[in-house]
């Protein structure tokens, strides 16, 4: 399950205050699991559309697909610890006409099924949406085998393939409206622990478009997932302390928001990258392709470092891989008065 975390390596570092202020306009900061959220908005689905079905590998109570299962037995298939055949039958359906949701634990949606994702799915564009809970570090104790830290890349290098990754409980429920009433696959990036919620009640998810917080004149910190509230709370931070910091939530990973990502890169100083995910070939890759070839400017990547995971309480591991708004504070001060100098 992964190497016990040294408490010890946590303690020897040195990190800002704790601050935590209001999250954002409209945001009610109380906890929503995002896989909790994909429960609900699925049986709302389900009530709406009769060509909507589900599919799990043997874990619905975890994936939060076990609601849909009891409101429609008929429309839900427990394929059991089989990914594989997972995607192959959710293929099946899609090509007789249904709308299949297929769930499991990231790591083995995107790991031990990748092949047939890429053979079936994505080779032949089939409408099939795969909604994958229990990703990046914050799967705690389970630990390194069960942290998907590399999914996000494993996704978005297949053609076709729409990647997205709501940042709390109200952006997952508008994403899961939005994907069914769009055809080609598309992966659904969700976690296991309760995230603020950050998003108006008013919002509107649009595959492709970001959220703007804030467009800051200083560094503009793009993030997704959890991180964009670890993003709100260092923007804050860095208020206090003079520098005018924009958040935004780039929650469609691909296809990337180039616009939103050029307009923060022309009035800003520093691009701040922030995932719960790997720097290599997840949000940070994105936004750094984009950039060197449209229009080059500084840009700085928070995320795990070319390792695995390990187990441990998810606080502990966010501290532990740079992963908190002290951390962020700390690489855009860095940044900003290096090149002041």
């Amino acid at each position: 399950m992964g190497e016990k975390i040294q408490k010890s390596k946590i303690k020897s570092q040195k990190l800002a205050p704790p601050h935590n202020p209001p999250l954002s306009k409209g945001g009610s900061g109380g906890g929503v699991a995002t896989r909790d959220a994909y429960g609900e908005a699925l049986l709302e689905l389900g009530r709406k559309r009769e060509d909507v079905v589900v599919l799990d590998a043997d874990l619905s109570a975890s994936t939060k697909t076990g609601t849909f299962a009891k409101a429609f037995p008929e429309r839900f298939f427990n394929i059991g610890v089989s990914e594989q055949d997972l995607i192959g039958t959710a293929s099946g359906l899609s090509l007789a006409g249904k709308l299949p949701f297929a769930s499991t634990f990231a790591v083995f949606e995107t790991g031990r099924a990748w092949e047939q994702i890429r053979q079936t799915i994505s080779y032949s564009n089939l409408n099939v949406k795969l909604v994958a809970t229990h990703s990046g570090i914050t799967v705690a104790e389970d630990g390194a085998s069960h942290q998907a830290v590399e999914d996000i890349a494993l996704m978005r290098v297949l053609p076709n393939m729409t990647v997205i990754v709501p940042a709390d409980g109200i952006e997952t429920k508008q994403v899961i409206s939005a994907i069914s009433e769009h055809y080609g696959p598309v992966y659904v990036r969700l976690g296991r622990s309760k995230v603020p919620v950050v998003m108006p009640e008013d919002y509107r998810f649009s595959i492709g478009k970001a959220y703007t917080f804030h467009i800051g004149k200083d560094v503009n910190i793009i993030a997704a997932g959890i991180m964009v509230s670890v993003a709100l709370k260092a923007m804050s931070i860095l208020k206090d302390r003079g520098i005018d910091a924009g958040v935004i939530n780039m929650s469609s990973v691909k296809p990337l928001d180039n616009d939103t990502v050029l307009e923060a890169a022309k009035v800003s100083r520093l691009i701040v990258t922030a995932e719960e995910h790997s720097v290599i070939g997840g949000l940070g890759g994105a936004v750094c392709e984009f950039l060197a070839e449209e229009y080059p400017v500084p840009v700085k990547r928070i995320g795990l470092r070319d390792t695995f995971g390990c187990s441990g309480p998810s606080d502990e591991l966010m501290k532990l891989y740079g992963l908190t708004p002290e951390n962020i504070v700390q690489v855009v001060e860095e940044s900003l008065l290096g090149r002041q100098k």
